[in-house]
């Protein structure tokens, strides 16, 4: 009997997917464990693997295809001995579902409209309208529409600043001959100015959208609306990823639900910096400062464990393990690998480890267990000269730690001020299972171990 290959859940949050690339043809054999296709989740492109054997029957969701529901079939597999007859009952295409909907959606009688209540005299019918511009007055709004008369005959269907009007009243000027380059085409004083010179003013085409102002408070930006509020610029349109809108809005869910509060410190490297030039020259052991990093972060939380925990409406839960999330900037966004009990690896397993995922994850290979969970960050933008900044914890982990750039400074030592390298580092805490007091606890911990990195070695 002919198996239906579906769309996988690839990651907790997915709920549908892009089938960005079919790996095996109609008629090629399968087996178990070979990658038959490549799918684009919320969270990276990952492969998908057959767990049964036979021949690739028919493709029913074509390579680009968008937007195709978990659990929606995508593919089928025919069983050895059966060949195509046994195709005749295959599911249809979800593209094709999705081409008949409209077509359904056409059959169905309107409903049957309900009564229209007009507004009364005294309170006039409602209307919307683009925002004044720059120059004409925050105060002056656009009359409302009026059903005749005015200049040129109807003026109803025209958006126009009361600045533009005045003059064009004051010229005699025919509105309906103007081109207006305001949003949603409204007329402003250039564009009067321009028509009264003999010129036409140059327009550059809106999205179709209407012209929405976004909500107080934040809310979902229309292409239409933030086109308008740049002042109609011209712009290039860059496709919005899977990842790229799971990151926007993580970050969004992070910095307006978890309560963020930041400390910072600096850290002397030097003895840091010798120890990995020695290492480079006596053992051939290359290892980045990140390595270095990410060993001292989980050490200092198995001193503070405090700190290796998350948030719950029901408890706080302090993690056993500690399972350092490191990013890794990708072309659309970013992931997090993990390397797992960061704190019992040695350092050249730390580097070699982070280096395979960082690769993976580059290429969009990483397996779901090796990017979800975690249970604290590192941000490290030091490679691209960044001094300090303040990261946006990644939920569910408790903190982050940013890691800026080592840099030489003058510095106190025994009394003498001298050149030294230093490192900054900024820690964000969710507050709501991390106090302050935990939180400076940790670091001074971290401080100590970095600054000491003999004890990284063991």
């Amino acid at each position: 009997m002919p198996i239906e290959l579906l769309m996988p859940a690839l990651s907790p949050t997915m709920t549908e997917g892009k089938l960005a690339k079919w790996s095996k043809k109609e008629g090629d054999k399968v087996k178990a464990g070979d990658v038959i296709a490549e799918i684009e989740t919320d969270k990276a492109t990952m492969e998908f693997e057959a767990v049964d054997e036979g021949t690739l029957g028919k493709i029913l969701v074509p390579e680009g295809a968008e937007n195709i529901a978990v659990n929606q079939p995508i593919a089928i597999l025919l069983e050895e001995g059966e060949d195509k007859s046994a195709l005749a009952n295959a599911p249809k295409s979800p593209m094709a579902k999705k081409a008949e909907a409209p077509a359904a959606k056409a059959d169905v009688k309107p409903a049957v409209p309900a009564p229209v209540t007009a507004p009364t005299p005294s309170k006039p019918a409602a209307y919307s309208v683009p925002p004044p511009q720059a120059g004409e007055g925050a105060k002056a709004s656009p009359p409302p529409p009026r059903s005749g008369g005015g200049l040129g005959g109807d003026s109803s269907r025209i958006f126009v600043s009361p600045l533009a009007r005045r003059l064009a009243e004051q010229a005699k000027l025919d509105l309906h001959s103007v081109t207006g380059t305001g949003p949603h085409g409204r007329i402003v004083q250039h564009d009067v100015e321009t028509a009264l010179k003999g010129g036409g003013a140059k327009r550059v085409a809106a999205p179709s959208a209407p012209f929405t102002p976004p909500a107080a408070g934040g809310g979902p930006l229309s292409k239409a609306a933030v086109y308008a509020l740049a002042g109609n610029t011209p712009f290039t349109e860059i496709s919005m990823t899977g990842m790229r809108r799971t990151v926007a809005k993580r970050m969004v869910e992070s910095k307006t639900t978890v309560p963020h509060f930041y400390l910072t410190i600096d850290c002397d490297i030097d003895p840091l910096m010798r120890v990995r030039t020695e290492l480079a020259d006596a053992a051939s052991t290359k290892l980045s400062v990140n390595d270095f990093v990410i060993k001292a972060a989980a050490l200092a939380l198995r001193k503070i464990p405090r700190a290796n925990a998350s948030y719950s409406d029901d408890a706080i839960l302090l993690w056993s393990e500690v399972n350092i999330a490191v990013a890794v900037a990708l072309d659309d966004g970013l992931i997090t690998p993990i390397i797992k009990n960061a704190d019992t690896k040695r350092l050249p397993e730390i580097s070699a480890e982070m280096k395979d995922l960082g690769l993976r994850a580059r290429a969009g290979k990483l397996k779901l267990t090796e990017f979800q969970g975690g249970t604290f960050s590192i941000s490290n933008l030091g490679m691209y000269g960044i001094k300090d900044f303040a990261a946006v914890i990644n939920p569910p982990h408790g903190c982050i730690l940013a890691i800026g750039a080592g840099e030489q400074r003058p510095v106190v030592k025994n009394g003498q001020i001298v050149v030294g390298t230093v490192m900054g580092c900024t820690l964000a805490c969710d507050h709501r299972v991390v106090d302050g007091a935990v939180g400076a606890q940790y670091l001074a911990e971290f401080k100590k171990i970095i600054e000491h990195p003999s004890v990284l070695l063991i």
